[in-house]
């Protein structure tokens, strides 16, 4: 079943739409191996007394896009409880571009600015970021100086994240997307949160009992460090 979702978006790297699947929800209590999976070891964090979240997404996935708002607000209510991150997924060299895209806007400082903007562009206006050469023409049409985003855009360091990105996959087990990890512990995503029963029929439901999941997740991380 993950492996159809990661289909499905990837299928959009090649010009097609997939459709969502509809998958059943979670009880109350979300349970390990149903709602959510523990990893069998626990990766290193940086988020001190905080709970590190980790998003990973790719820009041209459509349930990525449909997700952000949702997840944005989370992220916004867990205030300090959480250090929130994410991770742009590797599928292939035609998402290469956007990968850089995501990772230059990072470095450069500008990515709560200009996140949103590029989901917008791929999904309502249609930009592919087939290449390097519109992804730059995008940037600079979108008020960002042309020259230091090239700069950055073609930098040792964006470099180092792509790689470093394909590492955090692997070791994550991510295998679908959008995937939230949880205290480098927890894995959890809108597929998996529906995965016990749940009534949930829309996208929006589906993404709705994701969130209390994952709330369920930081509350027990943050039990934990006490």
């Amino acid at each position: 079943m993950h492996m159809l979702r990661r289909l499905l978006c990837s299928a959009l790297v090649l010009g097609f739409a997939g459709n969502v699947l509809a998958a059943p929800g979670p009880q109350a209590a979300p349970k390990e191996g149903v709602q959510y999976q523990e990893l069998p070891q626990k990766q290193d964090t940086q988020a001190g007394k905080a709970v590190e979240v980790t998003e990973f997404f790719a820009y041209y996935c459509p349930h990525c896009d449909a997700f952000e708002p949702k997840l944005a607000e989370w992220v916004k209510k867990q205030g300090n409880n959480i250090v929130f991150k994410r991770v742009h997924v590797p599928a292939g060299p035609r998402v290469v571009p956007q990968q850089r895209l995501f990772y230059t806007l990072e470095a450069m400082g500008l990515l709560e600015q200009y996140h949103q903007k590029a989901f917008a562009a791929i999904h309502q206006e249609r930009v592919r970021f087939a290449d390097d050469d519109e992804v730059i023409a995008w940037a600079a049409k979108a008020g960002i100086d042309r020259a230091r985003f090239a700069d950055t855009y073609r930098s040792m360091g964006v470099s180092a994240k792509l790689r470093h990105a394909s590492a955090m996959m692997e070791a994550y087990r991510v295998d679908h997307w959008p995937f939230v990890a949880i205290d480098g512990r927890f894995v959890t995503s809108p597929s998996m949160a529906n995965g016990g029963g749940s009534d949930a029929q829309t996208e929006a439901e589906q993404q709705q009992v994701a969130l209390g999941v994952m709330d369920a997740l930081v509350a027990k991380a943050r039990a934990d460090k006490k």
